[in-house]
Order: C-alpha cells, then sequence, then structure tokens
C-alpha cells in the first residue's frame, strides 16, 4: 500500500471554534500562588503577577482560561475571594490553605492583560443556585443592586461580562466536596442554569457531563444530566487524561488519540439521543474543559510527579502534580490536538488543563526562572494555525495494534482557511516515515513547514530549556496536486501548503 494523505477541501468536519484551544487556571499547587503571582519575586509587577510568565502565556495567545476550579470549586465562597479583609481558608479539595489573595477582580485583570476571556465556575458541591445567580449579578449587572453596586465599590464600575460559565466541576465522583448522583445533580443544575439566564440571558452555560470514562456513572450521567438540563445549557463538559497503561508502553501513549476520538463520539451520540428524546433542534455542542497527559507515577525524566496531598499540606502553592514533559508526552498531545481538530463538528470549546506548573507547559521556580515544556510547543502551533474549518482527512497506512485499539503509526488532521491549508501530522513510529500528500481539488505549493522531534525522552528543564523546540526546515516551491514528504522518526510536524490560482 503506498502511504499518502488524501486531502479535500470539499469534505469537511466543521469550523474551528477560537475557543477550542482555551486553558485553565485553578487554585491547586502552584498554579496561581508561586506560578502566575509571587510578588516577591523580581519579575513582579505592582500586582504581584510575574511578568515573565505573562509573557509566555501572552506568546501562547490564549483566547479563553477556565478559572478558579476544578475540585478546588465546589468548597469555594466566591466572596471570599473579593473586597477587603479576606479569610485564609483550607481548601479541602487538595489539602493547602487558601489566602485569597487572588480572587474574581485580580484574575480578571490577569486574564485581560494576557488578551484572554476568563471560563468561570459557579460551585455547585456547597454552593446553591443563589450563590450561582448572585455571582452573575455580581459580575455582569452594570449598577443599581446590592451586588453590583458591591462591585463597584470593589474598585470595578463597569460589569466584568463574563459571558461562558461552568455549572459545577466533576460532580460524580467522589473526589469532588459535596458529590452528587445524575438524577441530584441534573435538578440542582437545571435550577440554577434557569436563575442564571434569568439574570443574564447572553451567557453560555457548560453543565458537567461524567468526569471520565473509567467510572461506571458513563455515559448514563451525560444522558440523566442532559434529561433535566438540554433546554438550559449549551454545552456538555468532558474531561479526559492519558498516561502511561499498565503495560509501560510508548506506543500505547502515543496512540491515546484513538481513544479520546472514541470518548468524544460517545459522548456525541448520548447528547444526540437526548436531543431526539426532546424532539430539539438544538443540538448540544461539547466542551472538553480538561485535557492534557498526565502522569500519577513516575516515568523516565520525571520521579516525582508531587501527587500526594499530604505532602506539605496546609501551606500556600505547595507543589502539587508537577512533572516534566518529554517528547512522547509532546507527540501524544499532538495527537489529542489532532483529534479536537478532527471533532470539531461537535467540540466547540477545550481547555488545556493547567497553564502554569501544574500539569503545565510553563514551569516556574521561587524566586527564580522558569522554561517552557515540550507540550508548550504542539499548543503553540494549534493556538497559531488550528483555526477555520477542520477538513477530514483519508489516511492510507497499514495499522498496528495498541490498547486502544488499532492506530497508524502516523495521524493527521488538517485546518483550511483562504486557500492555506495547515495540517498537523504525528510520527509515532521508531523510524522515518514516506508519505505522499495527495490534493484531490486544486494543486498547492508548501510554503512552510515546522518540526518537533529528537530522542523519545528528550526534555526540557531549568538547566536545558531549549532540548525540546521546534524548528523550521525548507521546503520546495513546486506546484502540485501530490507533495512526497519525509516524517522524522518521533516527530510532529505542521505542513503549510497554498492553493495556487
Amino acid at each position: 500500500m503506498k502511504k499518502k494523505i488524501i486531502v479535500n477541501k470539499e469534505y469537511t468536519v466543521g469550523t474551528i471554534e477560537p475557543e477550542l484551544w482555551g486553558s485553565f487556571i485553578e487554585h491547586m499547587g502552584r498554579a496561581v500562588y508561586g506560578g502566575i503571582y509571587e510578588p516577591t519575586h523580581m519579575c513582579a509587577n505592582e500586582k504581584g503577577f510575574r511578568q515573565d510568565v505573562l509573557a509566555a502565556v501572552k506568546e501562547l495567545r490564549v483566547p479563553l482560561i477556565r478559572y478558579p476550579g476544578g475540585n478546588f470549586l465546589s468548597g469555594y465562597n466566591w466572596r471570599d475571594g473579593v473586597g477587603k479583609n479576606r479569610p485564609v481558608k483550607l481548601d479541602l479539595a487538595w489539602g493547602q490553605l487558601e489566602p485569597n489573595h487572588v480572587g474574581l477582580h485580580e484574575f480578571y485583570d490577569w486574564a485581560t492583560e494576557a488578551g484572554a476571556d476568563v471560563m468561570m465556575s459557579v460551585n455547585l458541591g456547597t454552593g446553591t443556585p443563589k450563590d450561582a445567580a448572585e455571582l452573575i449579578e455580581y459580575c455582569n449587572i452594570e449598577k443599581g443592586t446590592q451586588l453590583s453596586d458591591m462591585r463597584r465599590a470593589n474598585g470595578r464600575e463597569k460589569p466584568f461580562g463574563i459571558k461562558t460559565w461552568c455549572i459545577g466541576n466533576e460532580m460524580d465522583g467522589d473526589w469532588q466536596i459535596c458529590a452528587l448522583t445524575a438524577e441530584e445533580y441534573g435538578r440542582k443544575a437545571a435550577e440554577t442554569a434557569k436563575m442564571m439566564k434569568w439574570v443574564d440571558k447572553d451567557i453560555r452555560l457548560i453543565v458537567c457531563g461524567s468526569s471520565t470514562p473509567d467510572l461506571n456513572t458513563y455515559p448514563e450521567w451525560d444522558r440523566v444530566v442532559l434529561q433535566h438540563t438540554y433546554d438550559y445549557v449549551d454545552y456538555l463538559s468532558l474531561h479526559r487524561y492519558y498516561t502511561y497503561t499498565p503495560s509501560g508502553n510508548e506506543w500505547d501513549l502515543m496512540s491515546s488519540h484513538t481513544d479520546l476520538d472514541a470518548f468524544i463520539k460517545t459522548v456525541a451520540a448520548t447528547a444526540d439521543y437526548v436531543r431526539a428524546y426532546k424532539r430539539s433542534k438544538k443540538r448540544m455542542k461539547l466542551s472538553l474543559d480538561e485535557w492534557n497527559v498526565w502522569h500519577t507515577k513516575p516515568t523516565v525524566c520525571n520521579p516525582d510527579v508531587h501527587n500526594d496531598i499530604n505532602e506539605e499540606k496546609w501551606t500556600i502553592g505547595p507543589r502539587r502534580l508537577e512533572m516534566v514533559y518529554d517528547l512522547a508526552d509532546a507527540i501524544t498531545f499532538g495527537g489529542m490536538i489532532c483529534t479536537l481538530i478532527n471533532n470539531a463538528d461537535c467540540v466547540k470549546a477545550g481547555c488545556l488543563a493547567q497553564l502554569v506548573n501544574v500539569i503545565a507547559p510553563i514551569m516556574t521556580q521561587k524566586n527564580g526562572g522558569m522554561f517552557k515544556q515540550s507540550i508548550y510547543y504542539p499548543y503553540l502551533l494549534a493556538l497559531r494555525y488550528a483555526h477555520g474549518t477542520a477538513l477530514r482527512l483519508k489516511i492510507c497506512a497499514d495499522k498496528r495494534e495498541s490498547v486502544y485499539g488499532d492506530s497508524e503509526p502516523v495521524y493527521a488532521a488538517c485546518a483550511y482557511e483562504n486557500g492555506t491549508y495547515r495540517i498537523f501530522v504525528i510520527n509515532k513510529s521508531e523510524r522515518e516515515e514516506d508519505y505522499t500528500f495527495d490534493f484531490q481539488v486544486t494543486p498547492v505549493i508548501m510554503t512552510g513547514r515546522t518540526v518537533i522531534t529528537g530522542n523519545l525522552h528528550d526534555h526540557n528543564d531549568f538547566s536545558h530549556p531549549d532540548t525540546v523546540v521546534p524548528r523550521e526546515e525548507r521546503c520546495g516551491q513546486t506546484c502540485a496536486a501530490e507533495h512526497a514528504v519525509r516524517l522524522p522518526a518521533y516527530s510532529i510536524t505542521l505542513f503549510l501548503f497554498r492553493e495556487e490560482k
């Protein structure tokens, strides 16, 4: 079989929404305290935020950042993070102290400076529908009410105008504060959504799906919750992380995109069932608002993942879920990016979890430097180039077995816009692969090729921040319908092609 990737601009999947490439900051570990916020750092501004970290976030151009949690959310009272004389609280979710130095006002200002909108979350663990509606009033009503005037007294005259809201977090998980059954959560979320939209009819609401397909609640939870909330919400949330399977095999890890694709399609089918059941004209959108590679056990380049919440318990900004990502992780990450593009018809929002220090593309040292992880760069490429219309590619090649099912050594996705094709390709093979791009509608010229490659466990750290970085490679100027390419072993490649009129 001739190995090729067939590209036809008439075979569209759907529009790639900018919100697909959002991220996430939770009050967890050193994401906030010691991450984005470190008042004693030499790079901190007058508000206490690290400008070196902010510059790295600005470089990404993240469109949307979810806040403030996460598991933290279900025990959080938003009033503790506004105004003066803020209390220091126990965060039961992560076993640490929350000083409330950073709250709604501070985070919104930081996100705005970073160029991102805020995806705000409301507490549906210890919180009530009334609390959620009051937070909307505080944020989005201009003036003349108790809570809008409280916001103005706290230094913000204009409304925040936050438009995207999560109704709780992972409410089916027994790790969640005040976890609920599907019936309990569905009823509570429906009443919450009604009240929130009564305050501001223009907001977009995201309801919790089952927190992981590994629980026996999936996908029945999603069906039950949607039957309660379908008429009131706009998105159903999905969360998915990948790590090494018991085999410890890198091939299986890098093939996890196969499982992610099946997961998304199952949730989409469940939502479509409820749509048919309710005879609704609305199609429920999906929000993959937590996704990443997350190793809970030591790996080759990360012997200590700080996964025990009793470590440095009841301190501010303890180390939680800090890990160093290698090239294998970056390729896995690239496969997830391709899967998001390939499901752009139904996945309309997403948040990489998380952004700084906690399973994150950006790592910092206390009173020290920072570096960009291997996963930073495929994320950067997605933010730069994965927009427009997703095309449905056909990959012609033999498959290999993985724990997630048969999978090609090469996996790809394409974003098309204004005569330009941006094709993301991962090569999971230990050898170079020769492929041909077959453009079936118009001849094209290759205008760019960016490659991330190396040894499988190469990684960046504070001493070697540039081990895994993208490099630009030469490309020919031939206009043709077919382009033969050689994909480096263990690589992520972004190809740019332009139609010739």
